[in-house]
């Protein structure tokens, strides 16, 4: 086993335990904690393959201004004291059910391919490919549409999850009204 194997397994290690601390953190604020460590680590996997600009833009844009901005609406809006309430029976039986056909999935895929990498780059892939000008060319030309689609995808997202903050808080409130012996 080389040393980047190594590296790689130890990094993955770290990452799955980060994505098993954000789902089952009962506070927001610990769960958007173990988001950054799981970015961190996608940061490293990226500087690993060679591709430090994906590495800092990872660090930069997700891991500070994503999850400032995620950090802030769950304090302004008091999301980590809210009470948990399952609506769905089956929800967590066909979670697990999915994560292990997922896994099975990743372990089928992993044994089955050639995991070596390539010696150097193809002949036709140019000395500039990933550099942060042709990123932003090809982003803003011919990716234009699907860039525009996710930062509408982001907003609806934010939205939706101040509206479910709220509505989460009037039926506290509509409650301690009724009775306000219990809050």
């Amino acid at each position: 086993m080389t040393v980047q194997v190594a590296l790689f397994i130890a990094l993955a290690a770290v990452a799955i335990v980060a994505a098993i601390g954000l789902l089952r953190a009962k506070n927001a604020v610990y769960a958007a904690l173990c988001l950054v460590s799981n970015f961190g680590v996608v940061a490293v996997l990226y500087i690993l393959l060679g591709a430090p600009f994906l590495a800092m833009v990872q660090i930069t844009v997700y891991a500070g201004a994503i999850m400032v901005l995620f950090v802030f609406v769950i304090m302004l809006l008091g999301a980590e004291h809210l009470e948990h309430e399952d609506h769905l029976l089956l929800q967590g039986p066909l979670g697990w059910l999915l994560g292990l056909g997922l896994a099975g999935l990743v372990t089928f895929a992993a044994i089955s391919a050639n995991l070596s990498a390539p010696a150097e780059l193809p002949a036709e892939v140019s000395a500039n490919f990933g550099s942060p000008g042709s990123i932003g060319h090809l982003l803003l030309t011919e990716y234009v549409f699907p860039f525009e689609v996710i930062s509408f995808l982001l907003l609806a997202a934010m939205v939706g999850a101040v509206v479910l903050t709220l509505v989460q808080r009037e039926k506290k409130a509509r409650r301690s009204l009724r009775n306000p012996q219990q809050s």
